[in-house]
């Protein structure tokens, strides 16, 4: 992975993790985020330089033009990360539309048009991997996560149907799918030492899992010895899908 040349959708949690590791193997790094303080938060802990970009991924026309800017930047793009997403704990009753629409905006819009505006580059040039970040919410049911599931699961079959488009042109797309992860998305969830010692219990490993353990399954999906792997799942969950 070296000279790798990488753009990581996400500046905080998991996006960050990955980030890190992917400038440790040596590749050179481009980060989007809407975030401005987490942008500076990222370049601020990573050690090497990088490229960073306030881009808003709901909307299709900043995400073409940020993206067209790194490739000229880089010279091209090696790998895709999407790793931003939200979740608004609530009960399907009590919804409310914008809330709905928001968090589809966020965890599923923005994947497509990060997807599209990167494939618009690699499928040409035959060669790329796009990664997507979803979760074992796309096949658990967990309450108060319609939106959230909803968005996870669309995400897998957004995924599948791409990564059978363009399999033929060199571009592979897969996701990994964390289960219950200390992350900014869930920290205030886990405050709660009930909430941390229920999710705890229902992961046969018997604890919760962190970014950092992420990070190995993402430079494989990035790396040469997956290249023969298109439109899966992996599910990194401490077994969290078994039972």
């Amino acid at each position: 992975m070296d000279g790798a040349r990488v753009l990581i959708a996400g500046a905080g949690g998991i996006g960050l993790a990955c980030a890190t590791a992917f400038a440790y193997v040596g590749a050179r790094i481009a980060i989007f985020d809407a975030n401005p303080e987490k942008l500076r938060a990222a370049s601020g802990s990573l050690t090497s330089e990088c490229y960073l970009r306030e881009v808003d991924l709901a909307v299709p026309e900043q995400v073409k033009t940020a993206v067209d800017a790194v490739e000229d930047e880089f010279g091209g793009l090696d790998v895709v990360l999407h790793a931003v997403g939200i979740n608004i704990r609530k009960p399907s009753l009590q919804l409310e539309p914008d809330e709905w629409l928001k968090v589809l905006k966020v965890n599923l819009d923005s994947a497509f048009w990060l997807a599209q505006a990167a494939g618009r580059h690699m499928v040409p040039r035959r060669s790329g991997r796009i990664i997507l970040v979803s979760s074992v919410s796309s096949q658990l049911a967990h309450p108060d996560h319609a939106p959230y599931a909803a968005t996870k699961a669309g995400l897998n079959q957004m995924m599948r149907v791409m990564a059978r488009e363009w399999a033929n042109d060199g571009v592979t797309l897969n996701a990994i799918a964390p289960g219950y992860i200390e992350t900014e998305l869930t920290i205030g969830y886990l405050e709660k030492e009930e909430n941390r010692q229920r999710l705890t219990s229902l992961v046969p490993m018997g604890r919760l899992g962190v970014p950092q353990e992420l990070t190995g399954p993402v430079l494989f999906l990035a790396s040469p010895h997956s290249s023969f792997i298109t439109g899966q799942v992996l599910y990194i969950d401490g077994g969290r899908t078994l039972v």
